[in-house]
């Protein structure tokens, strides 16, 4: 399915300012999660997808030095082309950081992927959504794909986290957890709050209600946590 309204370009200003791009793939080839359906954002036309993606990198400019690429999926799901046009725009626009999302699944490509830009002098962070570390609710309800328990194994090819809150089930303590959990063992940590969509998980009022009035104002000015109330809080989507 092929969707070109989207917001493809913003900056993020607010922590760890960086530009922010949001590329169109492939596919995320997991594509289970019960929770999603960015992927539906995809086309499975590649000269179309480098011709979108060209576009959208064009308007990068380095200001920041850092850039961070999404896609709704995977970097494995951007064509050659792309890729290749991704490193030589950070070569051009001097960008040193570089972030990348990937699944655990994928996590086998991430080692060339860091190889490629740092051969160039930039630094990888690649970010993977776990949502939560709670294994059980996870994989059962979430059917996320991760087929490890231990946070510090989760954690050895991957440099940021995504958390997703804001769902039947959690609770202060649980959510607390999640967050401190991805403190202790990634660099950054990316909260987001669940919102409606169309698949069958839904967001929970009081759940959020409950993160917003005990845990949004201890993280809110942490300066390694992003917190999403809206998908779009990026300027992308």
């Amino acid at each position: 399915m092929e969707n070109d309204s989207l917001t493809r370009y913003s900056e993020i200003i607010e922590k760890n300012r960086r530009e922010i791009v949001l590329l169109r793939g492939a596919g995320c080839k997991w594509r289970r999660c019960a929770f999603c359906d960015y992927h539906l954002d995809f086309s499975s036309d590649e000269d179309s997808n480098f011709a979108l993606n060209q576009e959208v990198l064009g308007q990068v400019t380095g200001k920041y030095g850092r850039l961070e690429v999404i896609n709704s999926g995977s970097f494995v799901d951007l064509d050659r082309r792309t890729l290749g046009r991704i490193l030589d725009i950070s070569i051009e626009k001097k960008i040193t950081e570089i972030h990348f999302e990937c699944h655990w699944i994928h996590r086998g490509a991430v080692a060339a992927l860091r190889k490629a830009f740092e051969a160039h002098g930039i630094q990888t962070k690649i970010k993977i959504g776990v949502e939560t570390f709670d294994a059980l609710y996870r994989e059962q309800v979430l059917l996320k794909g991760i087929d490890e328990t231990s946070p510090a194994k989760i954690a050895a090819c991957f440099d940021e986290v995504c958390l997703l809150l804001g769902l039947d089930g959690q609770t202060e303590a649980s959510m607390r957890c999640d967050i401190e959990t991805g403190l202790a063992y990634f660099e950054r940590v990316c909260i987001n709050i669940m919102v409606e969509n169309t698949t069958r998980i839904k967001p929970s009022p009081p759940v959020i209600d409950t993160f917003m009035k005990k845990l949004y104002p201890v993280y809110k000015d942490d300066g390694r946590v992003d917190i999403l109330l809206n998908n779009t809080d990026f300027g992308v989507g």
